[in-house]
C-alpha cells in the first residue's frame, strides 16, 4: 500500500512541478494587477482567470500526457482536458464567462489517461497500417480520439470534479470554521520525511488552493507544506545544542540552504536521527497554521521552493509581515520543543548514517533501488562540463552544482561549466554526472556513457573533493600518464589487460553484512578493474533475482544475466571472503564469493582450479580463516 501511495504520489507531483513557474506567474499576476492588487490595473488584470482557467490545467495535462503517452499523448491530452475546463465555466448572456469550477485536478486524471489511451491505440495500429499512410491515419486516429475524449470530458469528468472539489472544499472550510485545520500538520510534517510531502502539496493543495485563490484572492493551502519555520527550529536547536562536533558545525550551513534555499530536504537526516524531533515539526506547523487560520491569511501562488523569500513574496498586499509572522511562529514553537529534546537526548543514530537513511526513504519514494555506483572511463582532461543532476533540476542540484562550481574556482578549473538539470533531461552526451545515490539508475539510463558519481550527503560530499582531485591530474599534461606509477603498480597494470586474477581483486574479512552490499561492492571491483561498465552491478543483481548463485560449501560465484553480456569489458574475477558468513538467501550461508565477469572461456582455466581446490571438506574454512591475499593468488593463478 505504501508503495502504490508513493508511486501515485509521484506522478501527481512530476505533472505539476515542471509548471510550478507558471504558477508563480499567475500569482504575480494577481497579486500585482487585480482591483485590491499592489498595482492595480483592469486590463492586466483580464490575464489572470484565462490563466487559471486554460492555461495551468492544460500544461499540467499536456506533461501528464506526455509522461504516459509521448507528444502524441500531450496533444491528446491537451484536447481532451478542454472538454473538462470547458464544463466547469458558466457564460452568461452576453458571451461573457466566469469560472465556477477549477479543474486542475480534472486535468491530472484527463492528461494521464488521454496518453495512455493514445499508447494504446498506437500499439494496436502498429506494423497494420499501409505505406504510404502513416501520416494521414496517424492524424485522424488522433483527432478523433481526442475529439471523443473532450465529449466524456465535459459530460462525465468535468461534473464529477466539480462535485469532488466542491466537496473538498467544504470539507476544509468546516475543518477552517472549527479551527481544526492545523491538524493537517499531523500529517503534512511526517509525509515529508517520507518524501510524500511533493504529492501531498502539488497533487492536492496547490489545486485546492487555487480553486481558493479564485473565490478569495488568496489561499491558505499554500501556506501549510511550504513553511520553512518548522524545520528551521530544528536546525537552530541542533545549531545551539548538539552534542556531537561535527552535527553542531555542519548545522548553520543546512539552516541557511533550508531557510533562505528552500530545499526542506536538508533537515530531514536531522529530524531522522532523533525522531522525537518530529513533535517539534508538527507542533511548530499546527501553530503557524492555527494563527493562519485566526487572521484569514493566505498566500496567492504556490511558495516553491519553501524558501523565506518564496513564501513571504506570495504574501497579498498588505499581508506581508503577517505572513512573515507566520514563518516566526512555526520556528519559535518548533525551537522551543527542539531544544530540550536535542540537547538532553542523545541521537539513535549520526548525522551519516541519517543521511544514508534520508537517502534510502527518497529512493523507496521514487521507486528507485538504490546502487553503488564509480565512474566512467571518459577523458577528464577534456572536461569541460559537469552536470548536476537531481530529481526535478530545481532544488538540492541547484545547490549542489553550486558548491561544486566553488571548488573548482578554488582549485583554479574555473573554465569547466557546472549546470543543473532534472534527472530525466540530463544530455545523452554528458561525461561526467553528479546525482544523489538514489537517482543512480535514472542518471544512467539519460547518460549511459558519462561517469557517474552519487553522493548522499550534498552539503559536504567528499566526492565533491575527489571529483576536483581527479580532474587536476588529468588536466596537469597532455597524456593521462601523469602521476608516477611504481614498479609494482606498473607491472599491475599490465596484468590488468592480460590476467583473470588480480591481487588487489582478493578481499578478506570485507566489512558487507548483507548479500546486496557485497554484490554492490563486487560490481565495483569489477568496473574499477576494467572488466565491465559500472551497469554490470546491475547484472549481477538481475542474476539473483532468477537464479541463486551460491553453490554449495560455502561458496557463491555471483556473475551477470545473459542479456547484459554487453556490460563485460574482458574477463576478470574478484575474491572476497567473510569469516562470518554472508546470508545469500534459500537458507544459504556463503563465507567465499568469488565474482566473475567473462569474455569466451578465459576464466575456465580459474574456475575450475577454484572447484578443485575447495572440493575437499573443510577447504573452504582454511583459505577463509588462515591464507592471506599473497597466498590465495598463488593458489589460484
Amino acid at each position: 500500500m505504501k508503495e502504490k501511495v508513493q508511486s501515485f504520489g509521484r506522478f501527481l507531483s512530476a505533472m505539476v512541478m515542471p509548471n510550478i513557474g507558471a504558477f508563480i506567474a499567475w500569482g504575480l499576476l494577481a497579486a500585482l494587477f487585480i482591483s485590491t492588487g499592489w498595482l492595480p490595473n483592469a486590463r492586466l488584470a483580464t490575464l489572470v482567470n484565462p490563466i487559471l482557467a486554460f492555461l495551468l490545467p492544460t500544461l499540467i495535462a499536456v506533461n501528464g500526457g506526455r509522461m504516459v503517452g509521448g507528444d502524441r499523448g500531450g496533444v491528446a491530452a491537451a484536447v481532451a482536458t478542454m472538454g473538462v475546463i470547458v464544463s466547469g465555466l458558466s457564460f452568461k448572456a452576453d458571451g461573457s464567462m466566469s469560472i465556477q469550477t477549477t479543474m486542475l485536478m480534472g486535468a491530472m486524471i484527463m492528461g494521464p489517461l488521454a496518453g495512455w489511451l493514445v499508447k494504446k491505440m498506437d500499439q494496436a495500429f502498429e506494423g497494420h497500417i499501409k505505406a504510404g499512410f502513416e501520416m494521414l491515419v496517424n492524424n485522424f486516429d488522433l483527432g478523433i480520439l481526442a475529439m471523443l475524449l473532450a465529449i466524456v470530458g465535459y459530460y462525465v469528468f468535468g461534473p464529477v470534479m466539480t462535485a469532488i472539489m466542491h466537496a473538498l472544499l467544504a470539507g476544509a472550510t468546516v475543518l477552517k470554521n472549527h479551527g481544526l485545520l492545523s491538524l493537517i500538520s499531523i500529517i503534512v510534517e511526517p509525509a515529508k520525511v517520507l518524501f510524500l510531502n511533493n504529492a501531498i502539496n502539488h497533487g492536492i493543495f496547490t489545486p485546492m488552493g487555487a480553486a481558493q485563490v479564485k473565490e478569495a484572492g488568496k489561499s491558505i493551502f499554500y501556506m501549510i507544506e511550504a513553511n520553512p519555520g518548522p524545520g528551521t527550529g530544528v536546525l537552530l536547536a541542533y545549531w545551539l545544542f548538539a552534542k556531537d562536533k561535527t552535527t553542531k558545525q555542519s548545522a548553520p550551513a543546512a539552516l541557511i540552504v533550508h531557510l533562505f534555499g528552500g530545499i526542506h530536504e536538508i533537515s530531514f537526516p536531522y529530524i531522522l536521527m532523533n525522531p522525537l524531533l518530529l513533535l517539534a515539526t508538527i507542533s511548530g506547523s499546527a501553530a503557524a497554521m492555527a494563527y493562519n487560520s485566526i487572521f484569514n491569511l493566505g498566500l496567492v501562488s504556490p511558495a516553491s521552493p519553501g524558501s523565506i523569500f518564496a513564501f513571504v513574496g506570495m504574501a497579498p498586499r498588505g499581508a506581508t509581515l503577517a505572513v512573515l509572522l507566520s514563518i516566526v511562529i512555526a520556528a519559535a514553537v518548533s525551537f522551543l520543543i527542539a531544544a530540550p529534546i536535542v540537547r538532553l537526548s542523545n541521537p539513535t543514530k549520526d548525522l551519516d548514517e541519517a543521511s544514508n537513511e534520508m537517502a534510502s526513504r527518497k529512493a523507496e519514494a521514487k521507486g528507485v533501488q538504490l546502487e553503488e555506483t564509480a565512474g566512467a572511463d571518459v577523458d577528464l582532461s577534456q572536461l569541460q562540463h559537469i552536470v548536476f543532476a537531481c530529481d526535478a533540476g530545481m532544488g538540492s542540484s541547484a545547490m549542489g552544482s553550486g558548491i561544486l562550481k566553488n571548488k573548482l574556482k578554488d582549485a583554479g578549473l574555473g573554465d569547466i561549466e557546472v549546470t543543473h538539470a532534472s534527472v530525466s533531461s540530463v544530455p545523452p552526451d554528458a561525461q561526467l554526472v553528479v546525482c544523489h545515490e538514489d537517482l543512480a539508475e535514472r542518471a544512467r539510463k539519460s547518460a549511459p556513457n558519462a561517469r557517474l558519481v552519487t553522493i548522499t550527503n550534498f552539503m559536504t560530499a567528499p566526492e565533491y573533493d575527489e571529483i576536483v582531485a581527479d580532474i587536476q591530474v588529468a588536466k596537469s599534461g597532455a597524456e593521462h600518464v601523469t602521476v608516477p606509477i611504481a614498479e609494482e603498480n606498473k607491472e599491475e597494470e599490465k596484468q590488468n589487460a592480460s590476467e583473470v586474477l588480480l591481487k588487489k581483486n582478493i578481499i578478506l574479512n570485507g566489512p558487507e553484512k548483507t548479500k546486496e552490499e557485497v554484490l554492490k561492492k563486487m560490481g565495483k571491483v569489477l568496473s574499477d578493474s576494467g572488466y565491465s561498465t559500472e551497469r554490470y552491478t546491475e547484472a549481477l543483481f538481475e542474476k539473483e533475482k532468477v537464479f541463486n548463485t551460491a553453490i554449495g560449501n560455502e561458496i557463491a560465484i555471483p556473475h551477470g544475466v545473459e542479456t547484459m553480456r554487453d556490460e563485460i569489458l574482458s574477463s576478470g574475477i574478484a575474491i572476497f571472503t567473510y569469516p562470518e558468513g554472508i546470508d545469500w538467501g534459500d537458507g544459504q550461508i556463503v563465507k567465499l564469493i568469488i565474482g566473475v565477469a567473462s569474455v569466451g572461456d578465459a576464466h575456465i582455466d580459474t574456475l575450475q582450479k577454484i572447484a578443485e581446490i575447495c572440493a575437499p571438506e573443510g577447504a573452504v574454512d582454511n583459505i577463509v580463516n588462515n591464507m592471506n591475499v599473497d597466498q590465495i593468488y598463488d593458489l589460484f593463478k
